[in-house]
């Protein structure tokens, strides 16, 4: 697949000349598994070409929290909580090295999301509500996925999974987790991975690299939260669903025990005969 000059191009001296001195604001972590809901990484700061050369290294002489700290660059628009992630605004350069997959439509565009990952660095599971590639440009990424159908053995907190360590996961914690079959690929320089909608993820970096993920629409625009820079907003059917399905709950709690256990598992009873599709079995 024709990805254009990046991925010979992109190397650490041509990244930091590329875009220079530019403030860009990254994860910092003292451990190599990031935890979004513990939040165990702190955000800071730094000049582009300083963040590149200190990902780069395995131990740095200048650091935030520890010599050994992992940094991680997840690129987001001028306004974070109005702008969408986009390399030809936020690094117009390094944009010109890219030839993107066309695989969609170009309305059909929501965002490209530039990162760059210090080695050993693993990002959290979760999933997003669109189809996106992500194109590893330079250094290797192993990346562990599980169908949407194994929601129920993942221990979710909204869009991410509590399970950070899946390749040695606590099964006193979560015992759950040895039904969900894992599918797993290693990506090298140049390879592209389609990750579907709904699909969780899980990220380990195994050298320093930088990648490229593109998230575009596949349902009707209408169907997105507009409010969503990131793509991993519910869309709004599946957020009203929830919300009614929540005050359900609520006023179940008005009957007694052995009622109360009896109307919900009627109403999983319906959710399943209703909602669910054939072939998951």
């Amino acid at each position: 697949m024709e990805l254009g000059p990046c991925t010979t191009k992109w190397t650490v001296d041509y990244l930091s000349q590329a875009e220079g001195s530019k403030e860009v604001k990254i994860h910092v972590s003292t451990v190599p598994q990031m935890d979004f809901l513990s939040k165990n990484f702190v955000y800071r700061t730094l000049p582009f070409d300083v963040f590149v050369r200190r990902a780069a290294e395995v131990n740095h002489q200048e650091y935030f929290l520890s010599e050994d700290e992992k940094y991680y660059l997840r690129s987001v628009g001028e306004d974070a909580r109005k702008d969408i992630a986009d390399i030809r605004k936020q690094f117009p350069v390094l944009a010109k090295d890219v030839q993107i997959p066309e695989y969609f439509e170009k309305e059909q565009f929501f965002s490209s999301v530039f990162r760059i990952s210090s080695a050993g660095l693993q990002l959290w599971t979760h999933y997003d509500v669109m189809d996106n590639f992500l194109i590893q440009v330079t250094g290797k990424k192993r990346v562990v996925l599980y169908s949407p159908r194994d929601a129920p053995y993942l221990y979710l907190s909204g869009t991410k999974s509590e399970v950070l360590d899946v390749d040695n996961p606590d099964m006193e914690k979560y015992p759950l987790f040895v039904k969900a079959k894992r599918y797993q690929c290693l990506l090298e320089a140049g390879d592209v991975l389609f990750i579907p909608a709904l699909w969780f993820h899980n990220v380990i970096s195994e050298e320093f690299g930088v990648a490229l993920n593109v998230f575009w629409k596949h349902l009707p625009a209408e169907s997105y939260d507009k409010t969503d820079t990131y793509g991993n907003k519910d869309p709004m059917a599946a957020s009203r669903a929830i919300q009614i399905l929540d005050r359900a709950l609520k006023t179940l709690e008005e009957l007694p025990e052995e009622y109360r256990d009896f109307y919900a598992r009627r109403m999983v009873l319906r959710i399943q005969e209703k909602a669910y599709r054939n072939d998951y079995g």
